[in-house]
């Protein structure tokens, strides 16, 4: 029959971990025999020993002096980075002695353990600083092009602006740029390490748009998932929730999304619990908000509560100086991702850029270089390669269209349009056909008319 002590130590000596225990002033009591072996040591002759004799970074008679509990922390021994935990062992509510364990199978494999710690360790950090950098390369205050003292300004507002945490309202044509402007105040901020979670709110219906912002809950409506959903405001939590046309946010979600900015709480749809999320808010719009506020289809208490950092991005005709060096920008970043040579503009070709009113600003800009890549042959880009509207001549149209029809050309400019604004849309026909101003099966007609008719020859 084994004495209860000697029952202990055997079970103390056959499991996996290392085992220490001192007294309350850090002096051993015990040693186990796997934890000898690991350090190389005679567990009988470190007993009275005090600890840091034992181990040069033990911090079990600290343990013992704060009476606190320390679990799972790190700690240098024999070489390797351990993990240990220390628990403090107490009698009539004082510190009698400290238990003190290394987490480790056993000493063969204690070496291996640490390697892959420190491998995952590395591993993690690398993904972190990977994720950074893929973030910030390309939306960052470097993506926005432009040396006129408007931009510069607005540069120097921003950059400003992402070290707070006040609303920012930016406000432009459409096509200016007013996404680039909110990424790049993220990725400058201390939350660029956090989501940036961006939502269109015209491109959702407005009977979904509450459940889509700030979530639902289990059985909140017919269709919704079991398991409820969090919405994009829980999602930005610590980071960026960029609200683009917010002038198209329903009058009847304003004074909840008021509420949300000012508690940083909301609830779900449906549900009944108050969910915290520290977020930041950047918004955007392309409307003129004062004059929505005057028709009433804007609440004030809103528009000032979201316009604390108001940046007003201008179109791209009242910076004309800035049009050769975005267009040079936009070729050098599209030259690179197809792995061609760089390409050239000619001083004709730059002088027409400039004179051209641009009413689609850089988004035009950008699609206009693309298409003429598509054809560029050579490593120039002359005028005639610019698309006729931009050339401004009826010769540069007919050669451009291939046909001096009237009807023939109105159909393909139409069509082009309806391309590039459903590109713009990214696919969504119901934002297509909003930004069209057309009814959305008006769209859809028009859509297969244009699939069932060949191509113009290319330019």
């Amino acid at each position: 029959m084994l004495r209860p002590m000697e029952l202990y130590e055997l079970i103390l000596d056959n499991i996996y971990n290392g085992v220490l225990i001192t007294d309350a002033q850090g002096n051993v009591i015990y040693m186990n025999r796997p934890y000898g072996e690991f350090l190389g040591l005679d567990p009988q002759a470190q007993v009275g020993r005090h600890c840091t004799e034992v181990l040069e970074f033990s911090r079990m008679h600290i343990v013992a002096q704060t009476g606190r509990a320390e679990l799972n922390q790190a700690q240098w021994i024999n070489g390797q980075n351990m993990v240990v935990q220390r628990i403090p062992i107490r009698k009539d509510d004082q510190v009698v002695a400290v238990y003190g364990q290394v987490m480790f199978k056993n000493a063969r494999e204690v070496g291996d353990l640490a390697a892959r710690l420190s491998l995952l360790q590395s591993k993690v950090e690398m993904y972190k600083q990977e994720l950074i950098h893929l973030r910030a390369t390309r939306y960052t205050f470097e993506s926005i092009v432009g040396a006129t003292p408007a931009i510069l300004d607005l540069k120097k507002t921003a950059r400003r602006a992402a070290h707070g945490d006040a609303a920012v309202l930016i406000s432009g044509e459409s096509g200016t740029g007013k996404e680039l402007f909110a990424q790049a105040i993220h990725q400058a901020s201390p939350r660029s390490v956090h989501p940036f979670v961006r939502i269109n709110c015209a491109a959702i219906p407005h009977d979904l748009l509450e459940s889509e912002l700030f979530g639902y809950a289990s059985g909140a409506f017919t269709g919704a998932s079991a398991k409820g959903k969090p919405g994009k405001f829980e999602l930005a939590h610590q980071g960026t929730i960029f609200l683009d046309e917010i002038g198209e946010l329903p009058l009847e979600m304003q004074p909840k999304l008021l509420e949300a900015l000012e508690e940083k709480a909301f609830e779900r749809v449906g549900g009944t619990t108050v969910i915290q999320s520290d977020f930041r808010l950047i918004a955007a719009t392309n409307q003129h908000l004062e004059t929505l506020i005057e028709k009433n289809r804007f609440r004030a208490d809103l528009y000032y509560r979201l316009n604390v950092i108001p940046i007003q991005i201008p179109p791209l005709r009242e910076r004309t100086a800035d049009i050769p060096l975005l267009a040079r920008h936009i070729l050098d970043q599209l030259t690179q991702e197809s792995a061609r040579p760089p390409v050239t503009l000619s001083g004709e070709a730059e002088h027409l850029l400039n004179a051209y009113r641009w009413p689609g600003n850089v988004r035009e800009l950008v699609n206009a270089m693309e298409r003429i890549l598509l054809t560029l042959e050579g490593r120039t880009i002359q005028a005639q390669h610019l698309p006729f509207h931009i050339q401004g001549t009826p010769e540069a149209a007919a050669s451009y269209f291939g046909t001096r029809n009237l009807k023939q050309v109105l159909e393909r400019t139409e069509a082009e349009l309806i391309r590039a604004v459903l590109s713009d849309a990214g696919g969504n026909k119901v934002e297509a056909a909003r930004q069209l101003g057309i009814h959305r099966t008006h769209l859809y007609k028009k859509l297969a008319k244009i699939e069932a008719t060949p191509d113009r020859p290319a330019s």
